[in-house]
Order: C-alpha cells, then sequence, then structure tokens
C-alpha cells in the first residue's frame, strides 16, 4: 500500500477476491499511483460476484460458462489473455482444471476485521494471492485463518470472528449500501468520495483520474 502525505486521495475499491479483475484493476492503480507519486488511503469495500455460490463451489471453467454463456473455447482464450494481462503486471494468475470459484463471505468477513487492526490491505493482497497464484480454498476457514497470520493477524481470533460471525451484518450493510448505490460491477472505484470508476481502467488513464482529483483537491 502507498505511503500518507498530508493530502492522500482516498479510493474505495469495491471487489470481490474472487474476481480476476479486481486485482487486475488494483495492480494497474498501484502502477499509476507510483508513476504519479500520489500517496492514497485505500478503503476495499465487499462485494460478492456469487452469493448464492454453494459451499462446495464449482468448477471454475464450467461456472465461466454457466454464467456467462460462452464456451469452452472461448473460456480458454479468456483465461489465458488474462494470465497475459495479470504476468505484464506482475502477478501470476494460476488457473488448472480443478480450479474452483467458492464462495467469499467468509473471506469479506475477515477483511472487514482485519480493518479494525489497520490490516485489511495486507489481508486483501494476501487472499488474492491464497486464491489466484495459489490456488488455495478461501472458503476453508483454516486457509483464511493462515492467510490472516500472514497478514499480521491472530489465528485463533479469525477462526473466532468467523465462528461468531461477528461482522456478518456488518459486510451485508457495506454490500446493500453499494448495491443501493448503482454498483453492479467490480472492480468499482471511488474516488474522494465523489468519483465512481467502474472496471479494471488500465494505468493510464487511473493516472488522468488521479491527475484530475490532484486538481479538484
Amino acid at each position: 500500500m502507498t505511503t500518507i502525505q498530508n493530502n492522500p486521495i482516498r479510493i474505495d475499491i469495491i471487489s470481490d477476491v474472487v474476481c480476476p479483475w479486481c486485482i487486475v484493476g488494483y495492480q494497474q492503480l498501484e502502477a499509476a499511483l507510483a508513476e504519479s507519486a500520489t500517496d492514497a488511503d485505500i478503503y476495499w469495500q465487499p462485494f460478492e460476484l456469487n452469493p448464492d455460490m454453494p459451499e462446495e463451489g464449482e468448477n471454475l471453467q464450467q461456472h465461466i460458462i454457466r454464467k456467462y454463456g460462452i464456451t469452452a473455447e472461448q473460456s480458454q482464450k479468456n483465461t489465458e489473455h488474462l494470465v497475459n494481462v495479470g504476468s505484464e503486471l506482475g502477478f501470476n494468475f494460476r488457473f488448472g482444471q480443478q480450479t474452483r470459484m467458492v464462495n467469499s463471505f467468509r473471506a469479506h468477513q475477515l477483511i472487514h476485521w482485519a480493518a479494525l487492526h489497520g490490516k485489511q490491505h495486507q489481508l486483501k493482497i494476501t487472499l488474492f494471492h491464497c486464491h489466484f497464484s495459489r490456488e488455495r480454498n478461501i472458503n476453508d476457514p483454516e486457509v483464511l485463518a493462515n492467510a490472516c497470520v500472514e497478514a499480521g493477524l491472530s489465528y485463533d481470533e479469525a477462526l473466532q470472528v468467523l465462528e461468531d460471525e461477528l461482522y456478518a451484518e456488518a459486510v451485508r450493510e457495506r454490500q446493500r449500501f453499494s448495491i443501493a448505490n448503482g454498483i453492479q460491477g467490480v472492480p468499482a472505484m471511488v474516488f474522494n468520495q465523489r468519483e465512481l470508476h467502474v472496471g479494471a481502467q488500465g494505468k493510464e488513464r487511473y493516472i488522468e483520474i488521479i491527475n484530475q482529483e490532484k486538481q479538484q483537491a
């Protein structure tokens, strides 16, 4: 995460940890912030692409084919494109025949909890890597708890947070707020709580947005 300056840009990123374009968009944003020498406060907001995903998840390719009505060949081409985009940004996407799409609600609960301990960003990025680079099941409480340890949080406390669903309603409330404000797809980024941009915009476009925000500050 970028360092804090006197007047950093506030960027709320509505995203899901199982959304590949969410990490692509963030990597593009991070590059834009670095190139424009701009500091930012990043706030991750929850969004579930598949809120009705069952506990056992679903084979990723079958999920994509079913959800978007495309062929297996089209799905493969899209996957190859995504892998190349990630590689250019320094992010490793791994997609195998057994890769699964899973429910992300537990992950969002822990991300909310992590924010209370100043570790939200660390956990969010760790979970992106767990899901996409390591092919771990981020609906598994033990996988999630280990990710929390990696982000500097307590394993036992993480499991307790999930068991008690301490922040389940808080996450649902934030999701309802985003949907009520027109968010239907992610990534969606709100700059300084006034400018909404949906989709991975690309580094150059993010630089333009950042410069516009700095001029309005």
